[in-house]
């Protein structure tokens, strides 16, 4: 009997001897710095990673396919080859004593997302309300033109230079604030004077409500854009502007918050629609020399449109009506949204939503369309 049960002993450390020769151990690194200097792929990241021993794990992604990744501390580096299936896992010792448990993993580039979005549906024929441009000979359009001396600003140009004198007007006068929420008083009367008073800036929603009013008192349609990325959860955005140029019969790309507009090989200015088609199809965009955020730094073209923007054009919103004072909150006022979805969007329904804040009386309402053509459509 005794000897039956030694056995059975024997065999189970046996087994757990086999399955412990099999666990593989983490990888670890040690380091006396919470900075955390990265490669990924071609680029260097100066203080690109903190060490957080409190996020189990704390995870970097990583879009440099076929590249390698390499994490380096204050005294020690850790390296992995990257590809779709990358899920590495590693430890950072913090002065010998905090364990940060790390990841690096692949997730697709924004470009590669903006890539799967390509596919609308034509066909797509949902009732929608008709967009709508104020007129110039609005009283409050008018006053915002005499007020600020439009005319002059515009210039005696072109149609397509005063468009461009006024995107660089705004950016001269009032600078982009992305940290404090714009004004109660959502107009451009309003929000010019007390950006002056009280020398403040707007954040990009701001600016782009003001230029677009500006447009309209000079008899030239324009409408905001709210540019969305892929993941509902993500927050961050970025709002400019679509004007639309006789001239040219077609919509332009300009954004205020860096004085920025887009063109083609040609030199000739491009609408949202086709920047964001030559994203996907990589055809040439050149991004005009001058752009800047608030004259302190230059707007970069390969991380402006092909990484920030590209994250930013999957999705789109515009208010159907483009007016002085569209945005300030009321009791009893309705604004009404139309958005622009890729059949790949997860989100598609329903197709109207409605809701009324119970704070300031205002009702949202939000249509949905798979069809680019009803939602660029030129202005009549």
């Amino acid at each position: 009997m005794k000897r039956k049960i030694y056995l059975v002993v024997i065999f189970i450390l046996l087994g757990q001897l086999l399955v412990a020769q099999n666990i593989i151990p983490i990888p670890t690194i040690r380091a006396n710095s919470i900075v955390v200097n990265i490669k990924d792929g071609d680029i260097f990241k100066k203080s690109g990673w903190y060490i957080n021993p409190t996020i189990n794990p704390d995870i970097y992604t990583s879009s440099s396919k076929n590249k390698k990744v390499t994490f380096y501390t204050d005294i020690d580096s850790i390296s992995v080859n990257i590809n779709q299936d990358t899920k590495f896992d590693f430890i950072i010792l913090l002065n010998d004593s905090l364990k940060a448990y790390t990841q690096i993993k692949y997730a697709p580039s924004f470009l590669e997302t903006l890539k799967g979005a390509k596919e609308f549906n034509l066909l797509d024929n949902r009732e929608i309300p008709e967009f709508t441009y104020q007129d110039k000979d609005n009283p409050n359009l008018m006053a915002l033109r005499k007020g600020f001396n439009l005319d002059a600003v515009a210039g005696t140009g072109n149609e397509v230079s005063k468009i461009l004198n006024v995107l660089h007007w705004i950016h001269r006068v009032v600078p982009h604030d992305g940290n404090s929420e714009n004004p109660q008083i959502k107009n451009a009367m309003s929000l010019l004077t007390v950006c002056k008073k009280d020398n403040r800036g707007l954040n990009c929603r701001g600016l782009a409500t003001v230029l677009n009013e500006c447009y309209l008192s000079l008899g030239i349609k324009s409408r905001i854009i709210t540019c969305f990325p892929k993941d509902p959860n993500d927050t961050e955005c970025h709002v400019i502007n679509m004007v639309y140029s006789n001239d040219m019969k077609k919509w332009l790309w300009i954004d205020p918050t860096n004085d920025a507009f887009v063109m083609n090989e040609k030199g000739e200015l491009l609408s949202i629609e086709e920047v964001r088609e030559r994203l996907i199809t990589d055809k040439p965009l050149i991004l005009n020399p001058d752009a800047n955020w608030n004259f302190k730094s230059s707007t970069i073209k390969e991380y402006y449109l092909y990484n920030y923007m590209a994250k930013n054009l999957y999705r789109f919103e515009s208010p159907i009506n483009s007016e002085y004072d569209f945005e300030t909150t009321q009791e009893g006022k309705e604004m009404t949204y139309l958005q622009l979805l890729p059949i790949d969007y997860p989100k598609q329904k329903p197709d109207k939503t409605e809701n009324t804040n119970d704070h300031s009386g205002t009702t949202i309402i939000s249509y949905k369309t798979n069809n680019p053509e009803i939602f660029w459509k030129a202005p009549r």
